[in-house]
């Protein structure tokens, strides 16, 4: 009795990005230089909470010369915060300055010979959206405004993302190495003890669990599925482009191929 070899899984193909350009006039924040020299994809600030014009044309640039994504990281208008303060802005006013953050970003993407691929809210504002149904379609409908049908970044399952599909706009799926998830898939309030993994072994096992074996440890001790085109990993964590670089490593050795998703 012959029997029939199960089909061999697919290869696993997964973007890497980092949140980039986080500095403003004489304040740096992440080693831009290093970390696009391992990522596919760049969450590039636009200004609102950080990243003012002179380091979005520089971090473009380098971005455009190794052939890395660029991304509009859109966040709420808050230097002070850091992006990561609760905000209320009305529907139509952060509309708005969604499309006003990715239009200044992509004139310097353009001038250096590339564009604006895609957009990703920054950190209150990409928690807020995971469930505030009003403040996602705000985001989206601040993304039509600026044209070109940009694919949005988002946590799975959350409202960003479903709003997007709902109004046409192709949606990516993303998972957090280096952030703490509940046991509803969701990531841990950074007021939380444990919200950033800080352990670079931890990030770069998690890295591969994810993309791999598609699941993650919530800090609650729950195995959590996490199916994610994209992975990404801050760019303001303390040795962040050696930890970057020893994530794209074991992913490179588990089998596992770097593409971007745009």
């Amino acid at each position: 009795m012959s029997t029939t070899a199960p089909p061999p899984a697919a290869p696993a193909v997964v973007d890497l990005n980092a949140d980039l350009g986080e500095g403003f006039g004489r304040w740096t924040l992440t080693d831009d230089e290093a970390l696009l020299s391992v990522v596919t994809s760049a969450n590039v600030a636009c200004g609102f909470h950080a990243g003012d014009p002179s380091t979005m044309r520089r971090v473009c640039e380098l971005a455009a010369a190794r052939g890395v994504r660029i991304g509009a990281q859109v966040s709420y208008r808050d230097l002070a915060g850091f992006g990561r303060r609760a905000m209320d802005v009305p529907a139509g006013e952060l509309a708005d300055e969604v499309a006003y953050q990715i239009g200044a970003l992509d004139i310097f993407a353009r001038a250096a010979g590339s564009r604006v691929s895609y957009v990703k809210p920054h950190g209150a504002l990409y928690n807020r959206t995971v469930g505030d149904e009003e403040q996602a379609g705000a985001v989206v409908a601040g993304v039509r405004l600026a044209g070109d049908a940009l694919p949005v970044l988002g946590l799975p399952g959350s409202r960003l993302l479903a709003a997007a599909s709902d109004a046409g706009l192709p949606t990516v799926t993303e998972a957090f190495a280096d952030r703490a998830y509940t046991a509803q898939a969701t990531l841990v309030p950074r007021t939380a003890p444990g919200a950033v993994v800080h352990d670079p072994d931890a990030v770069v096992a998690r890295a591969v669990a994810m993309v791999r074996g598609h699941s993650v440890t919530a800090a609650t001790g729950e195995h959590v599925t996490v199916d994610a085109r994209s992975l990404c990993l801050h760019g303001d964590t303390p040795g962040a482009a050696d930890i970057a670089l020893r994530v794209r490593r074991e992913l490179l050795a588990a089998g596992v191929t770097l593409e971007p998703f745009a």
